[in-house]
This record gives C-alpha cells, sequence and structure tokens, in this order.
C-alpha cells in the first residue's frame, strides 16, 4: 500500500522552524511585535532578529515579496565583553578566603571552597556545579555526568587526579557530617539555617563570591563590572589554550576536543576566546610573526 507523501511548503517549514504562527514581520511592524511579546530589552531582541533574519532570507527565496527586516531596528549588538582572566594567585587566594568561611564548625568553608575550585578546575558553568547530584559525581572514576545543560546537551567530564582527591574529600566530610548521601540527594549543599540540607542556591553563591571578591580586592581586567564566577570558566580555556601553545600543540586540532570537554554548542564559540583574550592575542602574534619570519628566510 503506498501512502500519499505531502510536501510542506517553504512557509510551512519556516513557521516550524522559528516555532511562530505568525507572519514575517514588516519592518515598520517589529517594534510592535517587541512590545507585545516578552523581552523589551533590545539586546535580547536584535539577537532574535538575527537568528530570524537567516531564516527570512532563505524564505525570501520562494516568496520574494517577503521583506528582510534590517538588522539595525533594534540597534547593534554589543560585541562580547572581555572577561577577566585569573592569576594562578588570584584563584589560590579565593580558594584560601573561602576555605575560611564561618563558622568554624560547619561545613561551610569546604563547601565553597570545593565549589570555586572544581569550576576552576574544569571550567564548569555554575548552574551545572549546583546540578550535580551524587550520582553524577563518580569518585572512582573521576567522571563527571553533567545533565542537559545549556544547549540541551549532557557530556561527561574526566577530571585531574588533583581534583578528584579535593571531591573525596569534601564527600567524606560531607557525609561524616551526617548530611544525606543517597543518589539523588545535590552534591553541594546547604550547611546551616532553614535551608540546611537543600542544594546550594545561585544566588547565594554569587552573594558569597561577591563578599570574597570585595575582601581580596582585585583589580578588574575584564570588561564586566568586576571579576566574575564564569570568568573562572573562562580562565580555564585561557590557561589550556595557553599551555598548548606552550607545549607545540597544533590548536587547530585540539579546539575541538575543548569545546566539546566545556560543553560549547559551535567550536566557534571557543575559538573566539583567540581573538578576545590579550594573552592569547599575543601569544597568536607571536607565532604568526615567527611563521612569517621561517617564511621569509626561505624566499631569500
Amino acid at each position: 500500500m503506498f501512502f500519499p507523501i505531502q510536501v510542506a511548503s517553504p512557509r510551512d517549514i519556516f513557521n516550524r522552524a522559528t516555532e511562530c504562527a505568525l507572519p514575517v514581520p514588516r519592518q515598520q511592524e517589529v517594534p510592535e511585535l517587541m512590545a507585545s511579546h516578552g523581552s523589551t530589552d533590545p539586546v535580547t531582541w536584535a539577537r532574535r532578529l538575527k537568528r530570524l533574519r537567516t531564516f527570512v532570507r532563505w524564505l525570501q527565496q520562494f516568496e520574494p515579496d517577503t521583506e528582510v527586516p534590517d538588522d539595525t531596528v533594534f540597534g547593534r549588538m554589543p560585541g562580547r565583553k572581555a572577561p577577566h582572566i585569573y592569576s594562578e594567585q588570584e584563584i589560590i587566594d579565593l580558594l584560601a578566603s573561602a576555605r575560611r568561611l564561618g563558622p568554624a564548625s560547619s561545613l561551610r568553608g569546604v563547601i565553597f571552597e570545593t565549589l570555586f575550585g572544581l569550576i576552576a578546575s574544569t571550567g564548569l558553568r555554575i548552574g551545572e556545579a549546583l546540578s550535580l547530584k551524587n550520582a553524577d559525581v563518580d569518585l572512582k572514576t573521576g567522571m563527571l555526568n553533567i545533565h542537559l545543560t545549556k544547549f540541551g546537551k549532557s557530556r561527561q567530564v574526566p577530571v585531574h587526579p588533583s581534583t578528584l582527591e579535593a571531591l573525596r574529600q569534601y564527600r567524606l566530610r560531607r557525609d561524616l557530617a551526617g548530611e544525606s548521601y543517597s543518589d539523588d540527594t545535590a552534591f553541594f549543599v546547604n550547611s546551616r539555617g532553614r535551608l540546611h540540607g537543600l542544594p546550594l542556591g545561585d544566588h547565594q553563591v554569587h552573594r558569597v563570591f561577591g563578599e570574597l571578591r570585595r575582601q581580596l580586592g582585585w583589580p578588574n581586567r575584564g570588561s564586566h563590572h568586576a571579576a566574575r564566577i564564569h570568568d573562572l570558566r573562562h580562565t580555564f580555556v585561557v590557561r589550556r589554550i595557553v599551555q598548548w601553545h606552550a607545549q607545540g600543540v597544533d590548536i587547530d586540532q585540539a579546539m575541538l576536543s575543548l569545546s566539546t570537554y566545556i560543553g560549547h554548542a559551535m567550536v566557534t564559540n571557543t575559538y573566539w576566546y583567540l581573538s578576545a583574550v590579550p594573552e592569547l592575542m599575543a601569544l597568536a602574534a607571536g607565532r604568526f610573526e615567527a611563521y612569517m619570519s621561517q617564511a621569509e628566510a626561505g624566499d631569500e
């Protein structure tokens, strides 16, 4: 038996791809659309428009009257801001300060020391670290299981032996303190007050980090208002690439592995560091100069 095949029209494909049954807006209709659909932040809508324009240009091949909204309707999208790249001493000082968090009899210090240390040594996003459950942290093999993260993807993250040992020590102290050790319990938990035993929260972690940052008085070397937790992730990537440069590793060959390890959806997001971080720009420039010197020597 043969079944008739229904071929979707370009318009149907467009609507499904953009998850929107609305007609493509005309140039003058775009601001009104923004006001009636959630966020009124021009930057948010500029990002949405950037994605939409790709589909609209494709649709225009089949429906010539389709108008492609100008990419300046909401203003130019700002470029990505340069991160604060932590020095090794700054990370050491951060972990030492976290370790001293009181009260002395609580687990608070070791919880935050381990959390910040894990992010610094693996490049995890803060949300990924806080979402870890006991079952996700394999203390035998040194493997973290990261589930359905920013782009709906899951991955496994192997950790360095020194990081694994720190995780083991934290888990031992946490369990001895009487916290729940079932597989579905959060790996990082609150240690006091009405939230005792509950998963550590994002707002609480950022508040504690802000207090430590003020105590340590770091100079801000990034374009954001101050050094951030997320900059530990950026620092991990930069330090890895710097080490590869020093070791003479083929960066292009290694970049895909790094992109997968840190959970980037596209390898281009990882290559961004090469053009945005001064430390890496200097290394890349140095290698280019060496290459040109060799090429010129060969021409003589």
